[in-house]
């Protein structure tokens, strides 16, 4: 590694320091004989924090990288678990967090300082049950685990990974001050980057050593053991998995949505099911086997207060880049050939699948709707449309919608307008949310809504919580749903949510199978 001089000088940290709380401070290296997770591993160790990758249609790796370490500040919704847990937790969540960032004062960063899109900012988690602050929801759901509804941090370091020009810089919020506190930050950079050169020491196995911070633990759950006939290939026998549902209440909840559905009330209703067993690894295992088994354009691993969070979605919710916002939806999927002929044949029969497109229309209507609340008359657009994207076991018809926000509308005022994702939820959203409340036993929590980040300078990168799992108190947790229309198998639509559950406890057994 060949260390740069520190950005900015100190007559401009001096400048900013009478102005600001915290003053980004950065220097920049090579990386070329590292990777995103030894990085992160010699920049958190054990300690809380987070690693963002993306895999860009299955083979090419995305240009940055970003890993955090050492939290600065927490925002939860509601308070608290973690001691050290700041932020206003009454009246609007999102609104919230907007006036916790204001509240900590950081210097901005130059446009001509050349830092990636992301330099630090809150990163975590908006749950799918955030939506209820927003629409009138009905209470029938158990909320089981008493989650956060939203838990992000900010970190006193950011490491940006640049994969073109295999470059990083390592960002600390220095606290504002004189000279003195500019030589200060330029030790605990130089020290950190010290560390940074450093071999990584091997991954533990074991689960506790990431697992000291606790939250409660479940309370009972309306629901029994996975049926032994229907559980894939992959689980294990007497494996101690339980499910939110059985497969007789799975395909009874399914008849009762394709009842809403021929009365009218919506065309379509995602139905989901959660999936608990014990964890017998380390949980950055657990990331490492995703990212591997499953590459996908967002890829995450949340080390928060009392869990962990893994995921590897292929699903955008919403970017915001300046004054434009832009989703992607995503609906039809086939598996990829075994050649490039294969490929093409199963690309032409998806875009000639009328249910395919049906659905995948009815979810960029649903875009354009939602973003039509927050962006300037006129301005929202289709850019792509019906296109096939390709990933590393799949292809999917995606599209993508973007326009010009209003304004006086913030990125997180966005976010609020399109949680949860249609995908997740059903059409009309409103109404296929309540029949969701209605048949499934527990809240969904994380899963259904958001990962991603905020930055300081405003723009936001989301994507949805799919293909994720969810790890606390000894135990990893999954959840995975079907999509109900008016012609639906309920034995086909749950067979569907067992082969999504599959593929993610595989990646569960390769990461306890001893990956290193």
């Amino acid at each position: 590694m060949i260390q740069h001089r520190t950005a900015p000088d100190a007559v401009d940290f001096v400048r900013l320091s009478r102005e600001y709380r915290y003053v980004p401070m950065w220097i920049s290296f090579s990386t070329d004989e590292d990777t995103p997770i030894t990085l992160y591993r010699k920049l958190a160790g054990e300690g809380l924090g987070y690693l963002l990758e993306s895999v860009e249609r299955g083979t090419v790796l995305g240009r940055y990288s970003y890993a955090g370490a050492e939290p600065l500040a927490f925002f939860s919704w509601p308070p608290e678990p973690a001691a050290n847990a700041t932020g206003s937790n009454a009246g609007d969540p999102l609104k919230g967090v907007g006036q916790w960032l204001a509240d900590l004062k950081v210097a901005p960063v130059p446009p001509n300082a050349g830092l990636a899109p992301f330099y630090g900012g809150p990163v975590g988690y908006f749950s799918y049950d955030l939506v209820r602050h927003y629409e009138r929801l009905p209470e029938h759901s158990v909320d089981d685990r008493q989650l956060p509804e939203m838990m992000l941090m900010i970190t006193r370091y950011t490491l940006i990974i640049d994969h073109l020009r295999h470059r990083g810089t390592l960002v600390l919020l220095a606290e504002a001050g004189d000279e003195a506190a500019y030589r200060y930050g330029q030790s605990q950079l130089a020290g950190l980057f010290e560390r940074l050169r450093e071999p990584a020491s091997p991954l533990p196995l074991e689960v506790s050593a990431v697992m000291s911070a606790k939250i409660p633990a479940d309370t009972a759950v309306k629901a029994g053991a996975a049926d032994e006939k229907q559980v894939p290939s992959a689980f294990a026998a007497g494996d101690e998995m339980t499910s939110t549902f059985d497969r007789a209440g799975f395909c009874a909840a399914v008849g009762r949505c394709k009842e809403y559905i021929a009365a009218g009330d919506a065309f379509q209703i995602v139905l989901s099911q959660r999936f608990t067993r014990p964890l017998r690894t380390h949980p950055l295992n657990v990331y490492r086997a995703l990212r591997s088994l499953n590459p996908s354009p967002y890829l995450f691993y949340l080390n928060l207060p009392g869990m962990q969070v893994a995921g590897s979605s292929p699903e955008a919710l919403i970017r915001v880049e300046g004054r434009r916002v832009e989703t992607h939806p995503i609906a039809g999927t086939r598996p990829r050939g075994r050649d490039a002929d294969e490929d093409r044949r199963l690309a032409e029969e998806l875009l000639a699948d009328e249910k395919e497109r049906a659905e995948h229309l009815m979810l960029v209507d649903l875009g354009r709707n939602d973003l039509g609340r927050v962006c300037q008359i006129g301005s929202v657009r289709v850019e792509r449309f019906m296109e096939v994207e390709h990933y590393s076991h799949v292809m999917h018809i995606v599209s993508r919608v973007a326009g010009e926000l209003k304004p006086a509308v913030t990125a997180l005022d966005a976010l609020s307008c399109v949680m949860p994702a249609g995908t997740l939820s059903g059409a009309p959203k409103i109404r296929a949310m309540e029949i969701i409340d209605e048949l499934e036993p527990v809240r969904r929590g994380p899963y259904g809504g958001a990962v991603g980040y905020l930055s300081f300078d405003g723009n936001l990168n989301t994507c949805i919580t799919i293909r994720t799992v969810l790890m606390r108190d000894g135990k990893a947790q999954i959840q995975v749903g079907a999509g109900i229309v008016a012609d639906s198998v309920p034995e086909t639509e749950y067979a569907e949510t067992m082969n999504k559950a599959r593929a993610l406890f595989e990646a569960l057994f390769s990461a306890e199978g001893g990956l290193q």
